[in-house]
C-alpha cells in the first residue's frame, strides 16, 4: 500500500520521467525477450546444457529421472547457480524449454539494469542504462555464455550501489551491495574478484569526494567469506594459476570484429549493430553539447566536481582493467575456452559509463531516450528472424524426441550442422534438451569437464551409474563411434545426418530403427522400452 502511494506520488511529481521509465522498461523487455518467442529452442550453442543442468536441479530428487544415480551437486565448489535456480523454479510452472528461456531473459536483463544503477550512482540519469541493451545480443550471448553476460550487469550494479553507499550511507544500501555481490558470486565466480576489487577501488578513488571508506567493509564480509571458502573447495578443473606473461597488442585488431560482427550470417543484423553504436554516439554528442550550453557545471561545488571526476576515473579504470585482461589473458585456461575474447564485450560495456548525462530539458531528453529505446529494436527483430529459421530447422528434432521415453540412456551423434544461419553450430548440444525434459543419461555431458555444479559421482560407488568415459572432443567427432565399443551402455541413439546412418549400427543387431524425421534418426535397443518400431 505504501509502495503504491509512493509510485503515485512519483508519477504526479514527474509525469514525463515516469513515462520515459515505462518506455525504457517496455523497450528492454521487448528487445531482450522478443527473439525467444520466435523459436522453441534458442540457437545458443551452450544453452542446451544450461537447460540440462537446470532440469537436473529441478528433478534431482525424483528417482524416476535417475539423476542422482549419476550426479553430485556442488553449488559452492562450482557456484554457477543463479540461472539454474531461477529456471528450476519456473520448471514447476512451465515446460523446461520455456523456463530456460525465462532464466536467459533474466540474465540478459541484468545488463541494462546494472548499467542503470551505475549511472544512478554516478549522479546521471538511470535511463542511460538503455545504452547497454544492444549488448544483450553480443557474440557472448550467441555462444550461450549467459552467466558471464549476467555477471557483467551485476558488476556494473555493484559499482553503482557502492557509489550510492559512499555518497549517502544507509543500512539498506549496505545490504543491497552485499546481496549483489553474493548474487554475482553465484552467477559467475570468476567475475567476483573483479567486482570486489571494483568496490574497493570505488572507495579509494571516491575518498576525496566522500571521505568515507568504512561503509563498504560490512557488505564485503559475507561475499569475501564465500569466496575464501570457494578457494578451498573448488575443483582442480577451475583452479590453478593463470598465465599472465603474454601482452599481445595485436589483439587490438580483434576488438572491432568482436563488437561489430553478429552471431548470424545476416547483413540486417550487422547493419543493426552499427545503427546502435551510431545512435549511442549521437546521443552522447547531443548530451555533451547540451551540458556545455546549460552551464550546469557552474553551479557545482567542490564536492560535486570531485565526485564527478572520481566516478569517471573509476569507470575508465574498470574499462581499462578489462582492456588489460583482453591483452594478457589466454584463449584457454584449464577447461575454459574463449577466455580473453570475452573481455572485449566487458570493455565496451563498462566504457558506456563515461557517457554524458542526459539533458534535463524535456524537449531534448525525451527524444534522446526514445532514440536509445528504439534503436535496438531493429537488432532484436533481426535476431528473431534468424531464430525463426532455426525454429523451422528444429521442428524435426521436436517431433522425434517425443518418441524417447523418460530417463533414456541416450547416445547422440551430430554429423550434420547445417540448416541455420548461425556462424557457430547451434546443433552440437541440442539433444541435451532430452535430459532437461526427461532426465536419464547423455553420451556427452559438460559434467566431464568438472567445471559445472553437477559432476559425475565416483565410479567406485556401488550405487553410481555413470556413462562410459569419452575421449576429448567426442561430441565433435561422431565418426569415431563404434556400437560395440562405445554403445553398450546406451539403449537409445539419436543421430543428425542428411543420409541414413543405418550402416553404422549393423555390427550390433540389437539396435533397431524407431523413427526418422527430417535430419534426425532415432534407434533403440530391442530390450529398451519405448514406442513400436516404425518403417
Amino acid at each position: 500500500m505504501r509502495l503504491g502511494k509512493r509510485l503515485e506520488a512519483a508519477v504526479h511529481k514527474n509525469p514525463l520521467g515516469s513515462a520515459l521509465a515505462i518506455v525504457a522498461l517496455a523497450a528492454s523487455l521487448y528487445v531482450i525477450a522478443y527473439p525467444f518467442t520466435a523459436a522453441r529452442y534458442a540457437p545458443m550453442t551452450d544453452l542446451p546444457f544450461h537447460a540440462a543442468q537446470t532440469g537436473a536441479l529441478r528433478h534431482f530428487f525424483d528417482p524416476s529421472y535417475h539423476l542422482r544415480d549419476q550426479f553430485e551437486l556442488h553449488p559452492l565448489a562450482v557456484p554457477y547457480m543463479s540461472s539454474y535456480v531461477l529456471g528450476a523454479l519456473f520448471m514447476f510452472l512451465v515446460p523446461a524449454y520455456v523456463a530456460v528461456k525465462i532464466a536467459a531473459v533474466a540474465m540478459l536483463a541484468l545488463l541494462p539494469a546494472g548499467l542503470a544503477v551505475l549511472f544512478h550512482g554516478m549522479k546521471k540519469s538511470p535511463l542511460l542504462g538503455l545504452a547497454g541493451l544492444p549488448f544483450a545480443w553480443s557474440h557472448l550471448t550467441h555462444w550461450g555464455f549467459l552467466n558471464f553476460v549476467g555477471a557483467l550487469g551485476l558488476f556494473a550494479m555493484a559499482v553503482g550501489v557502492t557509489l550510492l553507499l559512499l555518497d549517502a550511507p544507509s543500512r539498506r544500501r549496505q545490504i543491497t551491495l552485499s546481496a549483489v555481490l553474493v548474487l554475482l558470486f553465484f552467477t559467475h565466480v570468476f567475475r567476483f574478484p573483479f567486482a570486489a576489487l571494483g568496490v574497493v577501488a570505488a572507495a579509494v578513488v571516491m575518498y576525496p569526494a566522500t571521505r568515507r571508506f568504512r561503509p563498504i567493509l560490512a557488505p564485503l564480509a559475507l561475499p569475501l567469506a564465500l569466496f575464501a571458502v570457494w578457494t578451498r573447495v573448488r575443483p582442480a578443473a577451475i583452479g590453478g594459476p593463470i598465465d599472465l606473461s603474454h601482452f599481445d597488442t595485436h589483439r587490438l585488431d580483434e576488438i572491432r570484429p568482436l563488437l561489430f560482427e553478429g552471431g548470424f550470417h545476416d547483413a540486417n543484423e550487422a547493419a543493426a549493430i552499427v545503427t546502435n553504436y551510431r545512435t549511442v554516439g549521437l546521443v552522447a554528442l547531443i548530451s555533451l553539447v547540451a551540458f556545455a550550453l546549460s552551464g550546469r557545471a557552474n553551479t557545482w561545488n567542490r564536492r560535486a566536481w570531485s565526485f564527478a571526476l572520481g566516478s569517471h576515473v573509476l569507470a575508465l579504470g574498470c574499462a581499462g582493467a578489462f582492456l588489460l585482461s583482453f591483452l594478457v589473458l589466454p584463449m584457454q585456461q584449464g577447461v575454459w575456452w574463449y577466455v580473453y575474447p570475452r573481455e572485449a564485450t566487458a570493455l565496451a560495456f563498462l566504457a558506456l559509463a563515461v557517457l554524458p548525462d542526459l539533458p534535463r530539458a524535456p524537449l531534448l531528453r525525451a527524444p534522446l531516450v526514445l532514440a536509445l529505446a528504439l534503436a535496438p529494436i531493429g537488432l532484436s527483430r533481426a535476431i528473431a528472424t534468424n531464430y525463426r529459421v532455426f525454429d523451422r530447422a528444429t521442428e524435426d528434432f521436436h517431433r522425434i524426441v517425443e518418441d524417447i521415453p523418460r530417463a533414456p540412456r541416450l547416445m547422440y551423434l551430430v554429423f550434420d550442422h547445417g540448416g541455420s544461419t548461425k556462424k557457430n553450430t547451434p546443433f552440437i548440444h541440442l539433444p541435451a534438451y532430452v535430459q532437461a525434459e526427461k532426465g536419464g543419461w547423455l553420451s556427452f555431458h559438460f559434467a566431464v569437464f568438472g567445471a559445472s555444479p553437477f559432476v559425475y559421482r565416483s565410479r567406485a560407488e556401488p550405487s553410481a551409474v555413470i556413462p562410459p568415459h569419452v575421449p576429448t572432443r567426442w561430441e565433435w567427432t561422431p565418426h569415431k563411434f563404434r556400437p560395440l565399443q562405445n554403445g553398450r551402455f546406451f539403449d537409445w541413439f539419436l543421430v543428425r545426418s542428411r543420409t541414413s546412418p543405418d550402416g553404422m549400427f549393423r555390427e550390433d543387431p540389437t539396435i533397431v530403427p524407431v523413427n526418422h524425421v527430417g535430419t534426425w534418426w532415432l534407434y533403440r535397443r530391442k530390450s529398451a522400452q519405448g514406442p513400436l518400431d516404425r518403417p
